[in-house]
């Protein structure tokens, strides 16, 4: 199996410089992931699809989603592709490898759950910041140009704000210095993660039904649709930090009047 394995990575790799690998296909692999898992939440959105599921009642404009993808191309090329390139150095110098053999599915495991457990971290601490007064401003209020968010959504945002919590998502990597595999794997998981939060959806198959301390779109769109100053519910992934730093509270207490009215009309 191992052989095999080893084999396919070869054959679909063998022609591509390390550098290549780490730049163009690692672009690619986010593009594709993106996109595909973005697309379906814009479309429910715009044919009026699953609307029992939707979250809020409101919905975008055709010509306000355009707008939105327009300026994502735009970013992704001119930002998160250079950015990929002029770093690629600093993760060859802290391990990044591409050779074979390839790791063990225990090791990649090991260092996905790493990766979720740090950036969830990092990233409460610098989205909490965006919400001071001034950064908000001037920087993370372009997120919030969309208080409905749909999937693709989630990665909308001024070009400082990508740099300043695109290093939550690197920073695991960069750390472990793993294998292209294992890098691969890590970024289709938090991209498909972060379209999820921002989908604007909350399906009974929806993974927060599933998996404890999972946020999920309700947890995440109620960061959206409230004012920027009482939003809380700042981090990724999970829900821990923002219960053992209290900016969950406010969305508790709407939680549990949502469930009040709602067993009223039952």
């Amino acid at each position: 199996m191992a052989s095999a394995l080893d084999s396919a990575w070869q054959a679909v790799t063998g022609n591509l410089s390390e550098f290549q690998l780490a730049t163009v296909v690692t672009f690619l692999i986010h593009e594709t992931a993106f996109f595909l898992s973005g697309l379906p939440s814009l479309l429910f959105e715009r044919f009026g699809l699953f609307a029992k599921y939707k979250i809020q009642k409101k919905s975008n404009t055709s010509a306000y989603q355009m707008r939105c993808v327009l300026r994502l191309i735009l970013y992704h090329v001119c930002v998160n592709l250079p950015i990929m390139i002029f770093s690629y150095p600093a993760f060859k110098f802290m391990g990044l490898r591409s050779s074979l053999p390839l790791p063990h599915w225990t090791v990649v495991v090991s260092q996905v759950v790493f990766y979720f457990v740090l950036e969830d971290f990092i990233f409460y601490w610098g989205h909490r910041a965006l919400h001071t007064k001034w950064l908000y401003k001037h920087v993370h209020s372009v997120h919030h140009e969309y208080a409905t968010p749909f999937g693709l959504a989630s990665e909308y945002a001024h070009p400082a704000e990508i740099l300043f919590l695109g290093f939550a998502t690197v920073a695991g990597p960069a750390i472990t210095g793993p294998h292209m595999l294992t890098l691969w794997i890590w970024i289709v998981l938090r991209v498909v993660e972060t379209v999820e939060a921002h989908s604007g959806y909350h399906f009974p198959w929806s993974p927060s039904n599933f998996l404890p301390l999972y946020g999920g779109s309700e947890f995440h769109d109620y960061h959206h649709r409230v004012l920027y100053t009482k939003s809380g519910n700042y981090a990724s992934t999970f829900v821990y930090m923002d219960w053992l730093f209290g900016t969950d509270k406010d969305y508790r207490k709407a939680k549990a009047v949502e469930e009040k009215e709602g067993k009223k009309q039952l």
